[in-house]
C-alpha cells in the first residue's frame, strides 16, 4: 500500500538529500512512498504571527491530502511508537482498508491547528526536538524498517 509524506520545506543539505534518496530507493520494492513538499514560511517573531504562518503552511499541506488519507502528524506531543509497533500499525491500517497513509512533517514553526485537526493521530519520533529535514530522514528509515518487518525480512536492531 502506498504511503505519502507531506513535508514542509525542501531538503537543502546534501547529506539529507542523499540519505532520503537512499531510503526511498530501498523502499521501492517494499512500499511505495511518495514525498510531497510544500513551501515553508519564514520564521517570525510573536506567537500570533507564528500561528498565522503555521495556518498558511497548513493550507498548503491540506491541499496535498486526499479525502481518504489516514493522516498521521509528527508531533513532539504525539504517541511514541517502537519500530515493531509502527510496523503493526501500518499493517493494521492497510488491512482495515485504508488505501493510503499520509505522514505530515512540519517545518521549523511546527504544524498548524488546521493540520492537527485533520490528523487521525499524532506520532512522536522522540521527546527530543529534531530539525525537520532530519525528522524526514528518520521517518523514511523507520518506514523502511517497518516494511522489512512486515515483509518478514531481517533488519538489524
Amino acid at each position: 500500500m502506498p504511503v505519502k509524506l507531506v513535508c514542509v520545506g525542501r531538503l537543502r543539505e546534501r547529506w539529507c538529500n542523499e540519505a532520503a534518496a537512499e531510503y526511498l530507493k530501498r523502499l521501492e520494492r517494499l512500499m511505495p512512498v511518495k514525498v510531497m513538499e510544500v513551501r515553508d514560511e519564514p520564521e517570525a517573531e510573536g506567537e500570533a504571527l507564528e500561528r498565522a504562518l503555521r495556518a498558511r503552511e497548513g493550507e498548503r499541506i491540506l491541499k496535498c491530502l486526499s479525502p481518504g488519507d489516514y493522516v498521521i502528524a509528527l508531533c513532539v506531543d504525539g504517541q511514541p511508537l517502537t519500530s515493531p509497533a509502527l510496523a503493526r500499525k501500518l499493517d493494521g491500517l492497510f488491512c482495515r482498508g485504508h488505501s493510503q497513509v499520509a505522514f505530515v512533517v512540519g517545518g521549523s514553526l511546527g504544524l498548524g491547528d488546521n493540520v492537527l485537526a485533520r490528523a487521525h493521530e499524532r506520532m512522536s519520533m522522540s521527546a527530543m526536538t529534531f530539525p525537520h529535514p532530519l525528522a524526514r530522514v528518520m521517518l523514511l528509515e523507520q518506514l523502511y524498517r517497518a516494511a522489512k518487518i512486515n515483509a518478514g525480512e531481517r533488519y538489524h536492531k
